[in-house]
């Protein structure tokens, strides 16, 4: 089982995203997927919209925080954000950061050369 799988948390994965979907079909977790965007504000929506927040999502820094520390509106099981090609935005560290606070959440950085895989 790959370690991302086994515990929740931010985790930097080198697998082609077609192994990454697998593994979380397997292990039953819902998967959001956000795709190389390219400023703050892009990435704010994008993971905001990959993750249903609700209405009064702030869109800046704190309310990701806010959001990402509560996902009590996400139903069912185990849920993971799959970030295609994080190192596209500038700030990535800074996002990285605040992802990895998500207790509950699987976070997995994809970086855009294992996206396809071999």
């Amino acid at each position: 089982m790959s370690e991302w799988i086994a515990r929740p948390g931010r985790h930097r994965v080198s697998a082609p995203l077609s192994q990454i979907l697998a593994e979380a079909e397997d292990a039953g977790i819902t998967v959001h997927v956000v795709d190389s965007p390219r400023s703050k504000a892009a990435a704010l929506d994008a993971i905001g919209t990959a993750l249903s927040f609700p209405a009064w999502y702030g869109r800046n820094l704190d309310a990701l925080e806010d959001c990402l520390r509560d996902l009590s509106w996400l139903s069912g099981g185990p849920h993971a954000l799959i970030w295609v090609n994080p190192r596209a935005l500038p700030e990535h560290a800074v996002f990285e950061d605040i992802l990895a606070g998500a207790r509950r959440l699987h976070v997995v950085l994809l970086d855009a050369d294992d996206r396809l895989g071999p």
